[in-house]
């Protein structure tokens, strides 16, 4: 009898086992198959690259981004413009490498309480880890630039996780941070890129204002910029300013409060509607 029951147990084991194997090939061939059939659609997609434009409006209008640009950027789960209706301001900032303006840019987003989304490349996350940390314990949002800031269209979709995943892992193991914004390095990407992006986790988020504040040998005047940024303001703009410009950093506390005070509210991109 003993012999019996330990062959019965021994048969139940074997089968319980032989079902645990079967369900976990069936789970890897699935993923298997979901990558495949991911590689296979995008490989479909349009790769002609989009250069990312606006046309400037009048009387704080929402601006011209282009029809079909914005198309591409919405079926794909980005973001430009937020409601129309609502006067949301979400503030982000480009950063390459670090000119010596990002802490006095903080001490003026902390004292206008203002949350801001900083986008990130691998060069400033291993240089400026301290600024990084301070970004995310004061609140701020940081997002993926890339690694080398390099042209998304021009990149195979192999290159392009590494580009994003490889600052991913690298912010996550330094502050347990995971990013989930993407801005693509001088604003280009194609269909096919920004779809395989987004397979990545990623929203891609463009802006509907800049202006050329990027040239830290030609920085504009302080004053004519500030006019510029106020006269362009409008209901669900996303803001693209760089922090290596002095002209931002010396002009960034007044025109945060001008803009609260013809009623417009700063919000994060976590709250973006």
């Amino acid at each position: 009898m003993k012999n019996l029951k330990n062959k019965k147990e021994i048969k139940y084991i074997i089968i319980c086992l032989l079902l645990v194997a079967i369900f976990c090939l069936s789970v890897i061939y699935s993923k298997k198959e979901e990558t495949e059939n991911v590689v296979q659609t995008n490989s479909e997609l349009s790769n002609k690259k989009i250069e990312w434009g606006i046309k400037r409006n009048t009387n704080h209008e929402q601006p011209d981004v282009g029809a079909e640009n914005k198309k591409v950027l919405e079926e794909n789960g980005g973001i430009c413009l937020g409601n129309s209706e609502a006067p949301y301001i979400y503030l982000t900032f480009d950063q390459g490498y670090e000119a010596g303006y990002t802490r006095q840019i903080l001490d003026v987003l902390k004292e206008n309480n203002v949350k801001a989304t900083f986008f990130i490349t691998a060069h400033y996350l291993n240089t400026q880890e301290e600024l990084v940390k301070q970004m995310l314990e004061e609140g701020h949002i940081v997002g993926n630039h890339t690694v080398n800031h390099k042209c998304m269209p021009e990149l195979t979709e192999e290159q392009i996780k590494k580009e994003v995943m490889d600052l991913h892992q690298a912010l996550y193991e330094k502050f347990a941070y995971e990013m989930k914004y993407f801005r693509p390095p001088k604003g280009e990407f194609s269909e096919r890129t920004i779809a395989y992006t987004n397979s990545l986790g990623y929203k891609t988020v463009m802006w509907s204002f800049a202006y050329e504040d990027w040239d830290e040998k030609k920085q504009p005047d302080e004053q004519k910029a500030k006019e510029k940024i106020i006269s362009n303001v409008h209901n669900g703009e996303i803001m693209l300013l760089h922090s290596t410009s002095k002209t931002n950093a010396n002009i960034l506390g007044d025109v945060i409060k001008q803009i609260k005070e013809m009623g417009y509210e700063f919000r994060s991109l976590d709250e973006f509607e």
